[in-house]
């Protein structure tokens, strides 16, 4: 059996558990993080940027919103279900985390709004190659990894923590495997739990929020993500708290087709299994919102209709809604994206001459689909929807053949919670109070949405990811200072 020893273990090297050995070993720890991937990063890699509230950039672009408006907004949002004290540590840390990543070389563009109604807080990261947007982050990822072995913190890759050391009521260490199957035994005064949430764990996604992998929710999964911290803490004694998923919503079989997604991602007639309508189109570009109603649908799905007529419209104006970080505006291969799914049997969009044909390929009940589909018209003759009230400008009738369709179910970009924690990251019992030397950070910990993700001070994730683990990484060298003593 190895052995070894150190203040501080961190539990997985992503975007939290990086932020925390940072911060413990610029405190002076000396760090150990055990990472079961071959490379660190994790989830991280894959994101586009963080939350920042009062940030240098913010105030060049001069952002009005401060710290205490991001914080009554948040709060607001979630009607106070959340840990007050916790949203506001992380808060008011957010700029000044920004700044010591930008110390370490990180660059960020101007900060972004994407979703409508929300505020300009995600600070979208510039790679060191291509333009910011989807795995932009990964370039923050190395920037971090790179800065914690600068400060001495040592990363043992492909060595999963297996369980968390406690003894008389206090953590002292962790026991590792390595990829050579042998024990690694690590000793330590505190431990940092950091390991990413449980989206690779469809049974423990089934269990603990009610969905069904590949049936009612088609999420991203990461590889090892399968709650190994959450597991540990809750065998020494840590308090679970609810767990949920970051909702939104997809076409399951046309991800990777941009153009024919963002068609369908119009403000057009959506439908679910009844043929009836069920929400006010204009919020589809909210994928919380949207994602949140066809949850509570039938079967958990809906569908977006249009015709020929609508599909021209958008072939000679570009579409209603522009979003997102590489925006689609002409959709002139949105044919040959459609012909590319329905010729890799794609069985989430359908094109047929007749509604009755639309219904009988998709589910749709039959009656109920025409009785709406003669209704939205008669709402798109007068300008007037009198059921949800969409603005004329968006009433589109469904008409002219050929009619166009797809399904929409509920996605996620992973899990959040499990660990109870307190607003200095330190790991709560079932009676509130503190396991000594135990700390968590990120989406193993992230409960502060309440029931749907802040998308009105977007960044949040990944936001709470670093400022979690950093709180964590200095609450936890100081925890050793103090017991040092």
């Amino acid at each position: 059996m190895n052995q070894l020893e150190a203040d501080v273990v961190v539990v997985a090297a992503g975007a939290s558990g990086l932020a925390a050995a940072v911060a413990a070993a610029e405190k002076g720890a000396r760090v150990l993080a055990f990472e079961k991937a071959s490379t660190t990063g994790g989830t991280g890699n894959m994101g586009m940027g963080p939350f920042a509230v009062e940030s240098r950039l913010q105030r060049i672009k001069q952002v009005k919103l401060s710290r205490e408006d991001a914080f009554r907004i948040f709060m607001d949002y979630t009607h106070w279900r959340v840990d007050a004290a916790l949203v506001s540590a992380y808060i008011n840390k957010s700029a000044s985390t920004l700044d010591w990543l930008e110390k370490m070389g990180v660059e960020f563009v101007e900060p972004a709004s994407y979703f409508p109604g929300a505020n300009f807080t995600w600070h979208l990261i510039k790679p060191t190659t291509g333009l910011p947007g989807p795995r932009a982050s990964a370039t923050m990822m190395k920037a971090l990894t790179d800065k914690a072995r600068e400060l001495g913190a040592k990363i043992f890759l492909q060595t999963p923590v297996k369980k968390i050391l406690k003894e008389g009521g206090q953590i002292t260490g962790v026991m590792a495997e390595d990829k050579n199957g042998e024990t690694v035994q690590a000793k330590a005064k505190a431990v940092i739990i950091a390991t990413g949430g449980f989206g690779d764990n469809i049974e423990w996604i089934k269990k603990y929020t009610g969905y069904e992998f590949g049936r009612d929710l088609f999420s991203f999964r990461i590889p090892g993500l399968t709650g190994d911290g959450i597991r540990m803490a809750w065998e020494v004694g840590a308090a679970p708290t609810e767990m949920t998923m970051e909702l939104i919503y997809g076409i399951p079989s046309a991800m990777e087709l941009l153009t024919a997604s963002a068609v369908f991602r119009q403000p057009n007639l959506v439908v679910n299994l009844q043929g009836e309508r069920f929400i006010n189109e204009e919020i589809i570009g909210n994928t919380t919102f949207t994602g949140n109603a066809i949850a509570r649908q039938k079967n958990r799905c809906a569908f977006a209709i249009f015709d020929e007529a609508t599909k021209q419209h958008y072939y000679e104006n570009g579409l209603d809604f522009v979003a997102g970080i590489h925006p689609t505006t002409a959709i002139d291969n949105f044919d040959t994206e459609l012909k590319q799914a329905l010729d890799q049997g794609s069985k989430d969009i359908f094109v047929s001459n007749t509604l009755e044909e639309i219904a009988s390929k998709t589910g749709i009940n039959a009656e109920g689909l025409r009785k709406t589909v003669d209704d939205y018209n008669k709402c798109c003759e007068t300008g007037r929807d009198e059921v949800f009230h969409k603005n004329y400008k968006y009433l589109k009738p469904v008409k002219q053949p050929k009619f166009y369709a797809s399904r929409f179910f509920p996605g996620a970009y992973g899990t959040l919670g499990g660990i109870k924690i307190n607003h200095r990251t330190e790991v709560l019992n079932k009676d509130h109070e503190v396991i000594p030397g135990l700390y968590a950070a990120g989406t193993d910990a992230c409960t502060i949405y309440g029931d749907s993700y802040v998308f009105v001070l977007p960044g949040n994730t990944m936001g709470f990811a670093l400022n979690s683990g950093r709180m964590a990484g200095e609450n936890a060298a100081a925890y050793i200072k103090a017991i040092s003593k």
